[in-house]
């Protein structure tokens, strides 16, 4: 069994690494709420000279639509476009059936954009609130996702991420050779850009909750490293040098620690690494693989894929007192486990029947909820509002990343135009 456990470690690790060319990843919607709320972004004003570079107005509504929850009015459908809410003619946006209509104007600064925006209800006839979001030469795109992120809250009560980043491995072959990259790009993958390119494998990144730094695997030493880098200065340093398995670094809720898997003293284990004091403490003694740790939201336990109970499955280890906890029994594997931000969710790769499927699991009622339908999904990662999830897939032989989000309500795609991609993973709040 430590065998298969292991092999299935290997076979994943390698997938995650045969990825292909440079693309820029687009959105393909394949699913939304039966009923999502129709809004209008009226195209906003613009009192500077030229074009803008960036439609804020477009991308507003490309963000509410990729939510799943909303339902843009098309812009040629329009029968006007207000600027202000004093130009809304409620009765035209009644006619369209529109909920909500969000209008703006767009002024230019010594340093950049000002962007005054509306959020109007039109059954209630009243202005809900009037914003401001300024940016600079640019940040369009950051003005747009901030505004989107304002108005998702005021209808939802939910605090948008928008405004949030991932970062995913991608490779391309030059010469006849592969590289491998580490890329970064809006969470909808607009402005992808490298963050390192690698001769080398490289795995598992894992932003810090400052949203400042990384961990990652790289196997450019010739054998698997745990690696730190400051995103702001590209500063780097390797945390881990041990012979055998070197993976599944990932931080502590306060950025302190470093949780992690080292077989240095011959089996896999999870140990933690304090960054302050670079102590480093082996938390789990048992004879089978244990892999894979996430922490829980209070930093209080872990959660971790073991096969001590004769296949994968996930465990609770509390660290002061070292007890281990089974969660996981419905399925025949569970792995990669991730935590919600309130905690209550866990959600992981399901195996049932030898379908693997992204799955949530309620941890008080152990209830479990497959929410994909495709047969090789991996890699999940949970956006920091805990209403969506970003996970790797499979779309006939090319992998991608696909979302989706906890109630299984709305799905989409982010294929590349060329290539693979795998390996995401969601970031926090940039506060």
């Amino acid at each position: 069994m430590i065998k298969s456990l292991l092999k299935t470690v290997v076979i994943i690790a390698i997938a995650s690494v045969s990825l292909g060319a440079r693309a820029q990843l687009v959105v393909d919607i394949t699913s939304g709420i039966d009923d999502p709320t129709p809004i209008a972004v009226s195209p906003f004003g613009w009192s500077g000279g030229g074009v803008l570079a960036e439609d804020i107005s477009g991308i507003i509504s490309s963000d509410l639509r990729r939510s799943g929850l909303f339902s843009p009015v098309p812009k040629e459908d329009m029968l006007s476009f207000p600027k202000t809410p004093e130009g809304v003619v409620f009765r035209d946006w009644r006619i369209l059936g529109t909920e909500y209509i969000v209008t703006g104007r767009i002024e230019p600064q010594s340093t950049g954009y000002l962007l005054t925006f509306d959020l109007v209800n039109v059954f209630g006839q009243h202005k809900m609130f009037t914003k401001q979001v300024r940016g600079g030469q640019t940040q369009l795109r950051d003005i747009a996702h901030r505004a989107a992120d304002e108005i998702f809250e005021a209808i939802t009560g939910i605090r948008g991420a928008f405004s949030t980043e991932m970062v995913y491995v991608q490779e391309e072959t030059r010469g006849g050779k592969p590289s491998y990259l580490l890329m970064r790009s809006d969470i909808d993958g607009a402005r992808a850009k490298q963050i390192r390119r690698f001769s080398a494998p490289v795995m598992s990144p894992m932003w810090s909750p400052s949203g400042q730094e990384l961990a990652y695997v790289s196997f450019e030493t010739g054998r698997p490293a745990i690696f730190r880098e400051n995103l702001r200065t590209g500063a780097r340093k390797q945390l881990t040098n041990f012979k055998g398995i070197n993976s599944s670094p990932t931080w502590s809720p306060d950025g302190t620690k470093l949780a992690m898997v080292l077989s240095k003293d011959g089996n896999p284990e999870i140990y933690v690494l304090d960054l302050v004091s670079n102590k480093l403490t082996r938390m789990t003694r048992h004879f089978s693989i244990d892999t894979e740790p996430n922490w829980m939201p209070d930093g209080k336990s872990l959660v971790f894929t073991s096969d001590r109970g004769g296949k994968p499955q996930i465990y609770q280890l509390t660290l002061a007192s070292g007890q281990v906890d089974r969660l996981t029994f419905d399925g025949d594997y569970n792995a990669r486990p991730r935590v919600s931000p309130d905690g209550k969710t866990l959600v992981m790769v399901h195996r049932n029947r030898g379908v693997f499927t992204i799955a949530t699991m309620d941890i008080n009622s152990g209830r479990v909820r497959v929410l994909t339908e495709t047969t090789l999904d991996e890699s999940p990662s949970i956006a920091p509002n805990g209403a969506m999830l970003m996970y790797a897939t499979k779309r006939g032989d090319k992998g991608i990343l696909a979302a989706v989000s906890l109630d299984a309500g709305v799905k989409y795609n982010l294929p590349s135009q060329r290539g693979d991609v795998r390996e995401p993973a969601w970031s926090p709040y940039f506060e």
